[in-house]
């Protein structure tokens, strides 16, 4: 069964990034942004259940955002204002709907990492 998961960890705090809100949206072929879902993480980091699965999750361009500007603004660290980074797109292609994609995210006010884990 394919599916789509995430997960964020505050590398200045050193622990997962509890309440940021993250956007999944589906990029059409004639670059068209469609909205799927907005969430939150949950205490873990994680989200309660896979942003997408079954007949939902298909082949296809998708872009995650998470909101890391207001996330870090919350926790009281706030490097500048306006943030350096505030919103964190991470665009990737789903060629096989038949697997899991993990999409972590590891944040600071001034950088950023992802890949596809498992």
């Amino acid at each position: 069964m394919g599916r789509l998961t995430t997960h964020v960890l505050d590398t200045v705090l050193g622990r997962p990034a509890v309440g940021l809100r993250i956007r999944l949206t589906r990029l059409q072929p004639d670059g068209r942004a469609e909205p799927l879902a907005t969430v939150e993480t949950n205490k873990d980091g994680r989200l309660d259940a896979p942003l997408l699965v079954d007949a939902a999750f298909t082949a296809g361009t998708y872009e995650l955002t998470f909101e890391a500007g207001s996330y870090f603004k919350r926790e009281g660290i706030v490097a500048h204002n306006p943030p350096f980074l505030n919103e964190i797109p991470v665009r990737f292609t789903i060629s096989d709907a038949s697997a899991h994609y993990h999409v972590p995210l590891l944040i600071s006010p001034w950088s950023y990492s992802t890949y596809r884990g498992s």
